[in-house]
C-alpha cells in the first residue's frame, strides 16, 4: 500500500511549495470510515477510470480554501464563493494529474474533472465494493486537511 500511497504524499508537498508557495507537514495516513460525516466544509473528488479505479478527495475548512485561493489568485476572498470553489478542484486536479504521471509504471489511467460537495460535516458517499479509503492528513499554516485515495486495481477477463 506504501508504494501507493508516497506518491500522492510527494506530489502535495511538490504541488503547495511550487504552486502555492507554502511548506506542508504529512500526517501518519490512517484508513477512513466510508459514510462517516468529516468536520470539513468543502471536498473536491477526482474519479480514476483505466486499469485501476477509484479516487482523490482534498477536504478542508472553509478558512483554508479561502487562504490557498487567496494564494493562488492574489485576491481575497471570505466565503466559499465560486473562485474558491474553483481552486480547491484545481488543486486537486493538478495532484491527480501529477499522480498519474507517477503511476503510470503500474497502470494507466484516466482523470476525470473535479466535482465539488459543500457543507459541514458533509459524507462523500464511497461505492460500497470499492478499496479501503487511505486518509493523508496535511497540515500547512496550523490547518490540517485531508487527501482520501481509493485506488484499486482492475482485474482483466
Amino acid at each position: 500500500m506504501e508504494k501507493y500511497i508516497k506518491p500522492f504524499v510527494d506530489v502535495c508537498v511538490k504541488i503547495f511549495k511550487e504552486f502555492i508557495g507554502c511548506d506542508l507537514t504529512a500526517g501518519h495516513p490512517y484508513f477512513e470510515n466510508k459514510n462517516a460525516p468529516q468536520d470539513w466544509d468543502i471536498s473536491a473528488i477526482i474519479g480514476l477510470t483505466g486499469e485501476a479505479r477509484g479516487a482523490v478527495v482534498i477536504s478542508m475548512k472553509k478558512e483554508l480554501a479561502v487562504k490557498l485561493t487567496g494564494l493562488l489568485t492574489g485576491s481575497e476572498h471570505k466565503e466559499l464563493d465560486g473562485e474558491v470553489v474553483d481552486a480547491v478542484g484545481e488543486i486537486v486536479n493538478i495532484i491527480a494529474g501529477n499522480v498519474k504521471r507517477e503511476l503510470e509504471e503500474a497502470f494507466r489511467l484516466v482523470i476525470s474533472l473535479p466535482s465539488i460537495v459543500e457543507g459541514k460535516e458533509h459524507i462523500i458517499k464511497w461505492p460500497t465494493n470499492l478499496a479501503r479509503i487511505m486518509c493523508i492528513p496535511f497540515t500547512v499554516f496550523e490547518n490540517s486537511f485531508c487527501l482520501s485515495v481509493a485506488i484499486e486495481s482492475v482485474k482483466r477477463a
